[in-house]
């Protein structure tokens, strides 16, 4: 946070309802959200989850059925005429016949902000594409385009709806640096993924979605911490005639055995390596945490398992 206090973003019962031929669709389902001024939030969850439904609403793009939207305590329309919010979107908005740098001052002189194209297409990584047409960037760069048009107005909120759709692993690592310098100031920033790895090395809180509704929401470090099992992997002398032992220790809650190499389940992780290591012989130890997918998929397993 930037320490203001101010709130970004708060969300209150906010509902979605879509009308098909089978009958209403539920998509965003009771959400309450607020996000202060400069915390950096990932919305996780997977496709179908609302987190694009979500932040249409956040972006004035879609009516919400029900519920309500403030954007620095004003609307979304009101904030995005301001200049208050930007979006990167997955698709749209692209003139393909443009060249790159062409699209950034167009969209720069109707902000009425021509002397920041040098610098948003710096920050973006698109200044080396200036002189190509949109329709012959590809999808990763047409991205990186779009994050050069959100950075224009300098917004203090960014959106990002699935930023780094169709992007290869060396273009995500580079756009997540680039993101990582513009939240440095304070910036907000809210975004949808469903990488796993995103929300885990680039959000301090994460927003769980499943089905309209949040599942959890905190501290991406407590979330992993909701499934509480850790894994401690070693080489063991004689592991099969070991691993009733290990079933037996307190906090155990599996044991998997591949030759003389054990995987140990459980949430006494520290007492599981004291006993491997200077009671039975152990060593190549691995100490491992859960993962924020083993949270989402024990939080989503068990929702499916009450419904």
């Amino acid at each position: 946070m930037n320490g203001s206090g101010e709130i970004a973003l708060r969300l209150r019962g906010l509902r979605k309802v879509y009308h098909a031929a089978e009958g209403p669709v539920v998509a965003v389902d009771g959400v309450d959200l607020e996000v202060a001024s400069g915390e950096i939030v990932a919305f996780l969850g997977p496709n179908g989850a609302g987190k694009t439904t979500t932040l249409d609403i956040c972006l004035g793009l879609v009516a919400p059925t029900g519920g309500s939207v403030e954007v620095f305590g004003g609307t979304p329309r009101d904030a995005v005429r301001a200049g208050q919010v930007s979006a990167v979107l997955q698709s749209g908005g692209l003139l393909r016949d443009l060249t790159v740098g062409e699209t950034v001052r167009v969209i720069a002189a109707l902000h009425g902000v021509p002397e920041r194209v040098g610098l948003a297409m710096e920050r973006a990584g698109v200044t080396e594409l200036a002189r190509r047409k949109v329709q012959a960037c590809s999808g990763g760069e047409q991205q990186r385009l779009r994050f050069a048009l959100a950075l224009l107005p300098d917004p203090p909120l960014l959106v990002l709806d699935e930023p780094t759709a169709g992007m290869d692993v060396g273009a995500r690592r580079a756009f997540w640096e680039a993101m990582h310098a513009e939240t440095r100031d304070g910036r907000t920033v809210v975004f949808a993924t469903h990488y796993l790895e995103e929300a885990q090395a680039f959000a301090p809180r994460t927003v769980l979605l499943d089905r309209g509704r949040i599942l959890a929401d905190g501290p991406t470090a407590q979330l992993r911490g909701l499934v509480g099992d850790r894994t401690v992997v070693a080489t063991l002398p004689d592991a099969g005639a070991r691993v009733a032992q290990l079933l037996a220790l307190p906090g155990v809650r599996d044991v998997l055995r591949e030759g003389e190499r054990v995987t140990v389940t459980g949430t006494a992780s520290d007492e599981v390596a004291r006993v491997l290591l200077t009671q039975l012989g152990g060593h190549d130890l691995e100490i491992a945490a859960p993962t924020l997918e083993s949270a989402f998929l024990a939080l989503t397993s068990e929702r499916g398992g009450a419904a």
